[in-house]
C-alpha cells in the first residue's frame, strides 16, 4: 500500500483536491477533521486543563482557541503537545484500517506535513499549490478572516516554493478545477498503475 501525503499552504486548495482523490475512490485521512472530531471529544477536557478559556459548551471553542495560542510561541507548542499525538494516534489507526482493507493508494492530508515532520511517515507527498493572488483572495474571503490572522498563519507555514521543491508531485490548483482533476487521476494512474477515468 502507497502512503501519499497531501499538503499545501492556507488556500492552496488542498482540501478541493483531497475531495477530488476521494472521489476517485481513494481513502483520504483528514487531519484537519480529526481535529474537529477531537475538539468534541477526548481533547476537551485536556484543552480546558491547559486553555479553561477555550471550552464553551463541553467542546472546544475553536475562535477562543486560536486568540489564546495565536502568535504565541509558547501557548501554541503547549496545544501541539495536547493535540498531534492524538492526531497520530488516529492517522495510525486508519493507516491500519486501510491495510487491513487491501487497499492500494491512502492520502493522509496533513496541513502541516513538512512543518510538523510528518514526511517520514509517508511515501510519496503531493503539494498543492497556486499564485500569491490567488492564495490571498481566496484566504481572504474566508469568514472572520483578516490580513494580520491571513500573516499569522503564513509565517507558521514553510513557504511554498520550499514546499513545492520537495515534492514527488505539485498540483496548481490556480488552473482551474479541470485540470487539478486531470493531475489528480494522472498522480492516481502512476502510483496504482490504473488511471482513473
Amino acid at each position: 500500500m502507497i502512503i501519499l501525503g497531501l499538503t499545501g499552504s492556507i488556500g492552496m486548495g488542498k482540501s478541493t483536491t483531497a475531495k477530488m482523490f476521494a472521489d476517485f475512490g481513494v481513502p483520504v485521512n483528514d487531519a484537519d477533521a480529526t481535529v474537529h472530531e477531537l475538539y468534541r471529544g477526548v481533547a476537551v477536557p485536556l484543552i480546558g486543563e491547559a486553555f479553561p478559556e477555550a471550552i464553551r459548551d463541553g467542546v472546544v471553542d475553536r475562535t477562543r482557541l486560536a486568540q489564546s495560542v495565536l502568535g504565541n510561541g509558547e501557548a501554541m507548542r503547549k496545544l501541539e503537545a495536547i493535540v498531534h499525538p492524538l492526531v497520530r494516534e488516529a492517522e495510525a489507526e486508519f493507516v491500519r484500517l486501510q491495510e487491513s482493507r487491501g487497499a492500494p493508494l491512502i492520502v493522509l492530508d496533513i496541513p502541516l506535513l513538512f512543518e510538523a515532520g510528518g514526511a517520514d511517515r509517508v511515501d510519496r507527498i503531493v503539494v498543492v499549490t497556486a499564485s500569491p493572488e490567488v492564495q490571498r483572495e481566496r484566504v481572504l474571503k474566508r469568514p472572520g478572516m483578516t490580513e494580520q490572522k491571513f500573516e499569522a498563519i503564513r509565517a507558521k507555514q514553510m513557504p511554498d516554493a520550499e514546499k513545492r521543491a520537495r515534492a514527488d508531485f505539485v498540483i496548481d490548483t490556480g488552473q482551474g478545477m479541470e485540470p487539478a482533476r486531470q493531475a489528480v487521476a494522472a498522480i492516481i494512474g502512476e502510483l496504482t498503475g490504473h488511471r482513473p477515468a
